[in-house]
């Protein structure tokens, strides 16, 4: 998902420490793997993020989550938790995806089932940048590829504010695209890629924070316990920190270290020099790390749901959205943050990964 500035005219005055990236650090990032720095850049192709209220990281599994019913009549894609037979033989499609991590994993993933059901599948996927790969579906040029609610909603279709609300997010942008460009948005992942706070599990349980109303009323009782590690884009992004203490009428007054972004997951695991740190919901280094992730139970940080989006005039929609239900339901935050470490810190390969997933989830073969 792409991510830009909301409102970018905040600036923080706030007074920061700068920790650059001295040997030492280097080598405690290198611990988790070669990758893992660049390679879970988030799908804004900057270095923002895609959460909100992750209570507990099984997504929406419920129907209503489900891309409103598209009248798939009998096509239903699931009996007793398997794939049905939706058969795609004769038809061709192009499928994209942008270049990081995320999206590579995507990407294959699509090509597979639709190879699963027949088809004849095209690969463009690791085209760099979202206005890139929006475009080439505007164009024609690949028929399908997995975007985010919050890039739709607002880098694509030109809001200034996400909608408040997941579902709403997600049915704000669905309609709107559909209407403006004939884009369809399929059923989403229960998955959101979006900005976190997360700590270790054991400074949750020591400190008894499991959501960020938690963390605020830590500010009244032991604010020395408050410290937070951060990149400087979420620092000054009205949709970043000072949003954040706004909306839960806290602050982290002067304890706050800047840095560049690889180094906050392992300077969160070490505790040092920061108890809390900005992360993205799906990195792959929260699994990897074992890092909790507070729950965002005011839900303020934008929505950013995957969805599966098909171009204007390509046929067999009902198919597709029978096809890809079962599997955007099976990919919530836990289950993409697996898939993510496999590649980025685990070094396989995307292709691999995918395969592994659709066919542990029965969605293959």
């Amino acid at each position: 998902m792409q991510h830009t500035h909301i409102n970018p005219t905040h600036t923080n005055r706030r007074r920061r420490r700068l920790l650059t990236l001295a040997p030492l650090a280097m080598l405690v990032l290198a611990g988790i793997g070669a990758g893992a720095a660049s390679a879970t850049t988030p799908p804004d192709d900057t270095a923002m993020a895609d959460d909100t209220g992750m209570a507990d990281d099984t997504g929406m599994t419920d129907d209503s989550m489900m891309a409103g019913d598209t009248g798939m009549a009998g096509d239903t894609a699931m009996t007793d938790g398997t794939m049905m037979d939706v058969d795609l033989s004769g038809m061709s499609f192009t499928v994209g995806s942008k270049e990081f991590t995320e999206q590579l994993i995507l990407g294959a993933i699509t090509i597979q089932v639709l190879e699963d059901a027949g088809a004849d599948v095209s690969d463009e996927t690791g085209l760099v940048g979202s206005d890139t790969v929006r475009a080439a579906l505007l164009s024609g040029e690949i028929d399908m590829y997995w975007e985010y609610t919050g890039t739709g909603w607002i880098n694509h279709l030109g809001n200034t504010e996400p909608v408040v609300g997941e579902q709403e997010q997600f049915d704000a942008v669905a309609e709107a695209d559909l209407e403006e460009n004939g884009v369809t948005w399929l059923s989403p992942a229960p998955f959101n890629n979006t900005y976190a706070i997360a700590t270790t599990a054991e400074t949750a349980e020591e400190l008894g924070v499991t959501t960020l109303s938690d963390m605020a009323a830590l500010a009244e009782s032991d604010p020395d316990s408050l410290t937070l590690c951060a990149a400087a884009e979420f620092l000054s992004r009205d949709d970043g920190l000072p949003g954040l203490e706004e909306a839960y009428g806290f602050t982290f007054g002067e304890e706050i270290t800047e840095l560049e972004l690889g180094l906050v997951y392992t300077s969160v695991d070490a505790q040092d020099p920061c108890t809390f740190g900005e992360v993205f919901a799906t990195d792959g280094r929260i699994a990897a790390l074992e890092l909790t992730v507070l729950e965002d139970d005011q839900e303020f940080f934008a929505s950013y749901l995957p969805s599966l989006n098909v171009a204007e005039g390509v046929e067999g929609i009902d198919q597709l959205e029978a096809l890809f239900g079962p599997v955007a339901e099976a990919l919530d935050n836990e289950t993409m943050r697996a898939l993510n470490a496999q590649v980025d810190v685990d070094g396989e390969q995307p292709e691999d990964v995918a395969q592994a997933f659709l066919e542990d989830n029965e969605l293959i073969g």
